[in-house]
């Protein structure tokens, strides 16, 4: 699967998760796609939820691996790593 293919894929997950974690004061950004490896923005009250890294790798990244066997990790950054 090319690229942008792939990069479609991702982001229509992430639209189906955003209401979810919108409900609870956080968001979701979709930032890029490097080397299989999604790059994402949390925002709102993700930044400082103790809890960050377990919607990161049990949610987030678990669905869009299981759709999207190709990717093989995702990782939240902030602004000053894009």
């Amino acid at each position: 699967m090319k690229k942008e293919e792939i990069e479609l894929q991702v982001k229509a997950i992430i639209d189906k998760m955003r209401p979810f974690l919108i409900s609870d004061g956080g968001d979701l950004e979709f930032v890029k796609l490097e080397d299989n490896i999604v790059y994402v923005k949390l925002s709102g009250a993700c930044q400082n939820c103790s809890l960050i890294d377990v919607t990161l790798k049990d949610g987030i990244e678990e669905m869009i691996t299981n759709e999207i066997p190709e990717i093989k990790e995702v990782r939240n950054i902030d602004e000053e790593n894009i």
